[in-house]
Order: structure tokens, then sequence, then C-alpha cells
């Protein structure tokens, strides 16, 4: 065996491709390695283990949890560790820094109740024993326990936590896999553009059916020409190019307007969105300060922490958007402030927000997905594909949810409940859907037992391969068909797929590692050095790139009622 073939058993690959034009960046979990033996990298090395947390989980008559998810939250922290039990119920997290520590865990729709544990050197191994229930006989809170997420927050009072800083990407919260790591926040950056149920996009034109848009500028324009310095005249062709779109035609008069009328607040605003829209954020930022100093509205904050984001201040937006939600509770500003909690990796804390969200407002499909998106973030994965069934069942025929629980699905360390059943509505509802039928087929596929049962295995053959005759680009189908092939010994027609898979998508690594394999098999060397080499590359640079995308997010530092406010020198 090659060292790339013993590579392969013990890899989950990320790949990127564009599925019927939505642009996807997600973990390929390859059903063919769910049940694989790993075999030791030689690669690994040994790493001391100077502070030790071991435990047991076990169900309510005391049977060892075998398989169930184990998670560790650092006190004060968004950082979250993973570890799943063995067959005796075991778990181990080894290598931890001292300190508070919050661990629970959870299988199958059962939860223990959280446990918190301090753990510091020389003082050999802790140990906690964890009793898994009916997730509704888990009180929503504990007292004793030192989880931020533990002390829900009462909207209308002040927050328990505080948004005090920001970190570079080091610092990410994450859990699993870099793989999981990555599809949370793919998910994450994926839930700012959610819309509300029913918004329009764009503008809403002032100019009504029966009159010409052109007709109505030459008007307008023809007034300012015969009086430069009127207000009205002003004032009319500035909102006349506002509601149309066309922001930056509408800056110098919205300028003089606001020159000419100082106290009008909403020329102000215009102006300050205007320039928002066509990049100017500074200026913009400089006009919405002059509105908060006259008067503050949730409105102005909600548009001021949308620019802050874009200067860079993450931490000034975040501020902006909480007080957008306190002066008003409305749908927006709720999910305006979790999302930018969620970006910056305040994962617990987006989640009370979401979790608040959701109660004010039970029927906004958006704000359960997003409450799924930051409990996947928080390793809480059969609660994540809960509330994002519950965002599909509210609108059926919206397929955001889906994608969502698709891509949450293919992450996720073993299969979810609700989610499958909800695909298979997905591709009822939408045959013709590329994305419908791979995630469909996906899920099917990641609930096989070995060896898998050949009708569910026809079935997802079915289903991939109407994915990418709906759409040729579908670069993921064909991957996954490649790989069927292998697992069947038919390496040449394997090898069609996945060069049909690399000609869709030129940087999906994984079809060039998988056709390197199966070149070696065949007795192709020179063409399977050719493609180990190319994935290399391809690996090596999506990596720098994943990086360098995460030293432009932020993390934000969290303080939680009660603890010292200090902060790390930068």
């Amino acid at each position: 065996m090659t060292n790339h073939q013993r590579k392969l058993s013990l890899r989950v690959f990320l790949s990127a491709g564009v599925l019927t034009g939505v642009l996807i960046s997600i973990p390929i979990l390859s059903p063919s390695l769910l049940n694989a033996q790993a075999e030791p990298s030689h690669h690994s090395e040994e790493v001391a283990a100077p502070i030790i947390l071991k435990g047991t989980v076990t169900d309510s008559s005391g049977k060892a949890a075998q398989d169930a998810i184990v998670h560790l939250v650092r006190a004060g922290s968004s950082d979250t560790l993973n570890a799943k039990t063995d067959v005796a119920g075991v778990f181990e997290f080894s290598s931890l820094k001292s300190g508070d520590y919050f661990v629970s865990a959870e299988k199958s729709g059962l939860r223990s109740p959280g446990t918190p544990v301090t753990v510091k050197p020389g003082e050999g191994v802790e140990k906690v024993d964890l009793i898994l229930r009916d997730s509704k006989d888990i009180p929503p809170t504990t007292p004793t326990a030192k989880n931020p997420a533990s002390d829900a927050m009462e909207f209308a009072d002040n927050p328990n936590f505080t948004v005090a800083g920001v970190t570079d990407w080091t610092a990410v919260g994450g859990h699993g896999s870099d793989a999981i790591l990555r599809t949370s926040e793919n998910l994450a950056r994926e839930t700012i553009t959610l819309k509300p149920e029913g918004s329009t996009h764009g503008t809403t034109s002032i100019v009504s059916d029966s009159s010409s848009a052109v007709e109505v500028e030459k008007e307008l324009g023809a007034a300012l020409a015969n009086a430069p310095s009127s207000l009205e005249a002003n004032r009319s062709l500035g909102e006349f190019y506002f509601h149309e779109g066309r922001y930056k035609d509408a800056i110098s008069p919205l300028q003089t307007a606001c020159r000419l009328d100082p106290a009008n607040q909403a020329d102000e605003l215009d102006l300050a969105v205007a320039l928002k829209e066509i990049g100017e954020f500074t200026q913009a930022h400089e006009h919405i300060q002059k509105l908060l100093a006259d008067h503050e509205t949730a409105e102005i904050h909600r548009l001021g922490g949308e620019v802050d984001e874009k200067l860079g201040d993450a931490l000034g937006a975040v501020h902006e958007f909480e007080q957008a939600a306190r002066l008003d509770a409305s749908e927006q500003n709720y999910f305006e402030w979790g999302t930018e909690l969620l970006v910056h990796r305040a994962v617990w804390q987006a989640q009370e927000v979401f979790s608040k969200g959701v109660e004010a407002y039970p029927n906004s499909s958006r704000m359960l997905a997003a409450l799924g998106t930051a409990l996947f973030a928080g390793a809480r994965y059969d609660e994540a594909a809960s509330r994002l069934c519950e965002a599909s069942d509210l609108n059926p025929s919206d397929g955001e949810p889906y994608i969502f629980m698709g891509k949450v699905e293919l992450a996720a360390p073993s299969p979810l409940p609700c989610i499958e059943q909800r695909l298979a509505r997905f591709t009822k509802l939408q045959p013709s859907n590329s994305l419908a039928n791979y995630f469909y087929a996906m899920a099917i596929w990641k609930r096989q037992e070995q060896p898998p049962d050949p009708r569910d295995m026809q079935q997802v053959e079915a289903l991939l391969t109407n994915a990418v005759t709906l759409d040729s680009k579908c670069s993921d189908g064909l991957l996954q068909l490649g790989i069927l092939s292998s697992s069947r010994n038919n390496l040449r027609k394997a090898v069609g797929f996945y060069s049909q898979a690399i000609q869709a998508n030129p940087q999906l690594g994984e079809a060039h590692y998988r056709l390197g394999v199966a070149y070696d098999r065949l007795g192709e060397p020179a063409k399977a050095r050719e493609e180990f080499q190319l994935h290399d590359e391809i690996e090596k640079s999506q990596a720098a790139a994943v990086e360098e995308q995460r030293r432009e997010v932020k993390q934000f530092l969290v303080v939680l009622d009660g603890q010292q406010r200090t902060l790390p020198a930068h």
C-alpha cells in the first residue's frame, strides 16, 4: 500500500463545486470511509498530555453509551472540543490547559446535564461521569455550571455577556475536524444572506406605472437646472435616484439638500445609505454619527453596524447591532445581532440571541435556520438538525433550509435525525434540482452500514446520476459516482467519473487524489504520481486561502458577568 493509499483511509476532504448556479464549499464525507478502520499516520507525533480529563457516559440504566458525542467548553470562551466514547462508554481529552470547563454529552436525542470541572497541572487525571437523559428532562439552565450558554439571556434586561474585544483567527473556537470547522464558517457566512420571508430585493421605484422614469428624470433634472439652489429640486431628484437604486447619481443632490436643511434626518439617512451602497464607508460613517448625535433610532444603529463591519470595526458593529435590537426588538434586528456574533465565533452568545429571536418570531424560517447554524457551530448536532427541519417545515417550498441541512448532514460525525426525511421531501418537491438529488443521495449513503443495503445503493446511484444529468458542473456528484464505482471494483468507470469531476472543477483536490489511487491500482504509476502532485498543490493552496480568510475575520472576546474584564495585549 502506497503512502497516498494509507492517507486515503484516514482523511475527510474538503470539496468545492458549483452546483445549479450555487457556489458551495462543503466537506465531502465519503460514505465508503465511514466504517473504514483508521491506520496510524506516519506523519503523526507523540504529544505530551500534561493535563487529562477522562470519564464515562452511560444511559439511565447504567449501560455504557458507545459513540456518544462529548463536548468540552472552556469557561469564558466559545472554544469547543469534541470527543466520541468507545465501546465501554469511555472518553478522554488530553493536552488541556488548566482552568474551568463545562462538559456534556449527547446521543440520539438524549443529553446529559452539563457538569463543571476544574483541571489543574500536577494533580493527575481528572475524571467525570455523565448520564444521558431525555432532553426534555434536562433543565434549560444549570446553576452551578460554568458554561457560557447556561445562563439564558433575558432580552429585556441587560445582557449577561459583553463583547469586550477581538483577537486574531488563531483563537478561533472549533470542534472536530478542520472540515467541520470550515463547514461551520461557510454556513455562518451564508446565514448573513438569508432573507426574511416576503422580502423584496432591490429598491422600490417611486415612479408610477403610468409614468416613464426617463420622463420623470428629465423633468426633475430641468427643475434643478432652473433652480440649482432649490431645496425641493435637489431633494426630489436625490430621492428619485435613491429609490431607483442609482445611488451614485443620488449623492450630489442629497448632499446639497442636507447642506440646505441640516436638520432633516430623512435626507441625511438617505445620503448615508447611498454612500454605503457605493462603498464610501468612511463618509457614510460620518453621517451616521451625526444622525446618532441628534436622535438615536434602531434603523440608524443597524446601518451603523453594517458600515462598521465594512470598515473592519467588528467590535463597533456588534455594539451597534445590539443597541438596534434593544431599541426595536424586530425580527431583523435580532437576526443582524445574532449573525454578527456568529460570524465572529461568539457561538454560545449567538445561540442565545437566535433562541430569543425564535421565541419572539416562531414563524421566521431564517431565524430557525440561523439558530441551527449556531447550534452546529457549538457541536450540538442533533439540536441543529431539529431546528433546520423546523425551518423547512414552515415553508417546504423554500430551498434554503434544505441546503443548510444537507451541508450539516455531510459534515456531522454521524447521521442526524429528521434530515433524511426532509431531503426526500426536497427531492419530491423539486425533482429537477441537482442539489436536492445530491444531498438526498448522500444522506441515504451516510447511514449505510457494512455491507451496505444493495437497494439503498441503487437509489443512491440513481439520485447521483440525476444530479449530474441535471447539472453537468455537479463535480461533487461526479466524485461520489467515482467513489461508488471504485467500491464495486470498477476502476475504469471510476477513472471516467473522477476525470469528469476534475473537468467540472479543476480545484477539486479529492478527485485528483482518488484518480491517482485508481491509476496506481491499474498499474499506471506515472499518471498516479501526476495526480498526487496536483492534489498536494491544490490542498496547499486551499489551506493557505482558508488561513488568509480566517485572518480577515476577527474573533470576539466575550466577558461574562462576574468575570474580570482584562484583555490581552495586541
